[in-house]
């Protein structure tokens, strides 16, 4: 009855109210839509989400299905972890901008590797010339890992690094700088990215094929939980998919299925799913619709929490939550009038905040030309810290938690990336459907529609297809000498020479010999790290026995 009634009020609004408005005034635009192309009413009313039950489909904080947040308090009892990528360079010089941060305030160390490090490459291979610490820093045995980590207490602050293919041997490596340090393993916290399939969808820093790739990660994920119980074995990763042009809702499913799939593979590996799941996290993309990202971080929550329960009976109400990591958006920073880019990053991050984040990044405004300078970097750390303490958004649990618009809107993007799941089970899970190209497919399609956008002008990119300025400003960018890779050479020379070299190939033998076999490799990776032998060494051993991976587009 009061549904009628509302139905009948909204009619003669339409009629009266709005139909004199729009004859005085017409719309800006024929069609209203997000950055994704989902399409946006003009008005939302409690007709939008009919059938909705609060208790089953939204719920309290810290409640299943915790569609509101994780944490039953949500920021009143503590902020999210503020954690900027930082990495450049050789390890000497990330250890100071390390340093810089911690005093700024950050409160979580986040490292960025070199190309050749993500591709399991030494900074003196042929194939790495050119690229030495100029996208991060180059990181090539663990003289460099103790080096990068050099007066930082490992069981004071958490770490996460981004390194996927070669993320056991990076791992290792921090694990074994905590040895050195006297820190146990029970007491470190942090994530490794550790997410091989969003590689094949789309970062493409690849080593190895798909499936001795997920052995790595099942290894992994049951070498931490018997042995570093604090630490995020995996970050599941929508962020870079997104990055590749993905609209909100793929960015939603593909991640989520990526999760399933890794879930999958511990399961079959004999792994108790709420022994190992209580320890995975997500990585979102905060991008520039404000509301589609508040609503794409709520349905994430709702979504993985009833996959866990639903689809692979997990009982630990810790194994149900969607823990999750935000960086604002690296793809919608320009070039041109590069100062708006910190206008855009404060929405991304305020739009990650209300989402409900446990830790966030915020891009730095030159990013889209260089690695951050230290003043831009202190900037987006600002921004971060001016949102905390004072806009007043961390003041209580889901503030857009009851909008028509976002309730609406969080149901219509899981109810689209559910669909997508759905078709990736009909290929018989993600692997499969990465192998046939699909998430592929729909990515690059999804970019492609969003380039016409904005080559047409329907959706603006200010100071780029609309208010230009009619000359650009230059900024200050950071600089990577070349001096550095003639100084990385010699430091490998003399690493390999005064090393036990007995020892690195006893070691190097008994890893591919686990690779050949079923152990799990952590051990033996473990002790070529304290051997001394270098990531490139130890990929070059694997590589021996699983292959390398190439794109089917490119045979």
């Amino acid at each position: 009855m009061a549904d009628e009634k509302l139905k009948q009020a909204r009619q003669e609004w339409d009629e009266k109210t709005l139909s004199k408005a729009l004859e005085k005034a017409p719309e800006r635009m024929e069609r209203f839509s997000t950055v994704s192309s989902m399409e946006i009413d003009r008005l939302y009313t409690p007709l939008d989400i009919e059938g909705h039950d609060y208790l089953v489909d939204e719920g309290f904080p810290g409640e299943y299905p915790y569609t509101r947040g994780v944490q039953a308090t949500g920021y009143r009892g503590k902020l999210w972890t503020m954690r900027q990528f930082a990495g450049f360079g050789s390890a000497e010089d990330t250890n100071k901008r390390f340093h810089y941060l911690l005093e700024q305030g950050q409160t979580g160390l986040s490292v960025a590797f070199h190309t050749p490090t993500l591709m399991g490459r030494d900074s003196d291979d042929p194939r790495s010339m050119g690229e030495i610490g100029k996208c991060g820093v180059a990181i090539d045995s663990l003289k460099d890992m103790e080096t990068l980590f050099e007066g930082i207490p490992l069981d004071k602050v958490t770490t996460s690094m981004t390194t996927n293919a070669p993320a056991a041997i990076i791992w290792s490596m921090y694990l074994v700088v905590a040895e050195k340090q006297g820190v146990s393993w029970d007491k470190l916290g942090g994530t490794i990215q550790n997410d091989i399939l969003k590689e094949y969808i789309a970062q493409k820093t690849w080593i190895f094929p798909p499936r001795p790739s997920m052995r790595i990660i099942t290894d992994i994920i049951d070498f931490a939980t018997k042995n570093v119980p604090k630490w995020n074995t995996i970050s599941i990763s929508g962020y870079h998919i997104r990055e590749a042009g993905a609209t909100a809702a793929q960015e939603l499913a593909f991640t989520i299925a990526d999760g399933i799939a890794y879930v999958q593979a511990c399961v079959d590996a004999g792994q108790n799913v709420d022994d190992f799941a209580p320890r995975l996290s997500y990585f979102w993309n905060s991008h520039n619709d404000f509301f589609e990202e508040v609503a794409k971080f709520r349905a994430a929550r709702r979504m993985w929490a009833r996959i866990m329960k639903e689809r692979f009976g997990a009982k630990d109400s810790r194994s149900w939550l969607c823990r999750f990591h935000t960086q604002t958006a690296g793809c919608s920073l320009t070039a041109q009038q590069p100062m708006n880019n910190v206008v855009r990053t404060a929405l991304q991050a305020l739009a990650g905040v209300i989402g409900g984040t446990n830790s966030l990044h915020t891009n730095s405004l030159d990013e889209t030309l260089a690695l951050p300078t230290e003043e831009s970097v202190t900037i987006a750390l600002r921004t971060q810290q001016i949102i905390a303490e004072e806009s007043g958004v961390a003041n209580t649990v889901d503030p857009f938690g009851g909008s028509y618009f976002v309730e609406a809107l969080t149901d219509k993007i899981e109810k689209e990336a559910l669909a997508y799941i759905q078709k990736i089970d009909d290929f018989g899970g993600m692997i499969e459907a990465i192998e046939q190209g699909f998430p592929q497919k729909e990515i690059a399609e999804a970019a492609m529609v969003y380039q016409r956008q904005i080559d047409s002008v329907e959706k603006t990119i200010v100071g780029v297809n609309k208010y230009k300025a009619d000359k650009e400003r230059l900024i200050p960018i950071l600089q990577i000498s070349d001096e550095l890779e003639k100084q990385k050479k010699q430091e490998l020379g003399e690493l390999r020479s005064t090393r036990d070299n007995v020892r690195v190939e006893k070691a190097l033998a008994a890893l591919k010999q686990a690779a050949e076999g079923t152990d799990n490799l952590l051990p033996h990776i473990l002790e070529a790290v304290r051997a001394y032998a270098t990531l490139g060494e130890m990929c070059d051993t694997l590589r021996g026995v699983f292959g390398e991976y190439h794109d089917p587009a490119y045979i």
